[in-house]
């Protein structure tokens, strides 16, 4: 649909697009939050610089790796070195207290509003936020479960209790072997409940959860949507960007808004609706909260 999806990027000051930004929301019957890694790189999870070296020093010396993300590929020697790493970046980014009021602040923009969240972080800031969980829909998992590596069956587990004890067990970079995770109905090892390929589960809440979310996109067809894009890369742009773009080129009353650092941009086709802040996100929204 969108001519060689040539961008146009603002030319309007940041100030300025920070009130459009504020107007919009005041006038929206309804808003979607589209959330990427840039929002919870924003909130503080960082996965690299210190943050990485406090908590996974003596993996980056014995492996040479330099962030969490390349941690979860590595092919560690033993699997009671990958549940080490694992339980200490699931400690991390899933049941640590968010460490800025990001997450909260966002809330309070639209917590009067009829919202709904779509996003492909799997560290759970919006339930730790109080977003409705009924109006959020997790695409890509959640850190907080395991499946059946296999996987032999269509079901997660809820994994915080076992974590939490690999966490505090585990020594010398691995965890004890009676703790590693296996499916109850197969016996086979567990892995992350997070999409790297084809072995995804997508479970009973997944699906629901996709299903509210169509429900909401097609019940608001036709209304005065704010689509609101918060940190969304070009590493999964099908997911969120593109279909934003699509749905608010396809209703004359949306309006799309991007707020990303060095990442703002919108199709030509929507600019005239399109309100495009490339700059830091928790100020950004810090300054609408005032």
């Amino acid at each position: 649909m969108f001519s060689r999806i040539v961008t146009a990027r603002s030319t309007s000051g940041y100030s300025e697009e920070i009130e459009r930004l504020r107007s919009a929301l005041q006038d929206a019957d309804a808003v979607v939050i589209g959330a990427g890694a840039g929002m919870s790189t924003a909130a503080g999870f960082t996965y690299s610089g210190k943050r990485f070296r406090d908590n996974f020093a003596d993996f980056e010396e014995k492996y040479d790796f330099h962030d969490m993300y390349s941690g979860g590929f590595y092919p560690f020697e033993t699997p009671e070195e990958v549940w080490a790493f694992w339980s200490r970046n699931i400690m991390l980014n899933r049941y640590s207290k968010l460490p800025t009021p990001l997450y909260n602040n966002l809330l309070s923009l639209v917590k009067d509003k009829d919202y709904f969240v779509i996003t492909t972080n799997v560290d759970h800031c919006f339930q730790k936020a109080r977003f409705d969980k009924k109006r959020l829909f997790y695409t890509q998992g959640d850190y907080g479960l395991f499946q059946c590596s296999e996987p032999c069956c269509n079901e997660t587990f809820d994994n915080e209790e076992l974590v939490k004890q690999m966490y505090e067990r585990q020594k010398d970079m691995k965890i004890p072997s009676e703790l590693i995770p296996k499916c109850p109905h197969c016996g086979k090892t567990m892995t992350m409940n997070l999409r790297a390929d084809d072995s995804f589960v997508e479970d009973d809440g997944w699906r629901r959860a996709a299903r509210c979310y169509s429900d909401f996109i097609r019940s608001h067809k036709n209304s005065r949507i704010l689509y609101l894009e918060l940190g969304v890369g070009s590493n999964t742009p099908a997911i969120i960007k593109y279909p934003f773009w699509q749905l608010a080129a396809e209703n004359p009353n949306a309006v799309y808004a991007c707020v990303n650092f060095g990442e703002a941009g919108c199709p030509k086709e929507i600019s005239e609706r399109s309100i495009l802040i490339d700059g830091d996100i928790a100020k950004v929204i810090g300054k609408l909260k005032h």
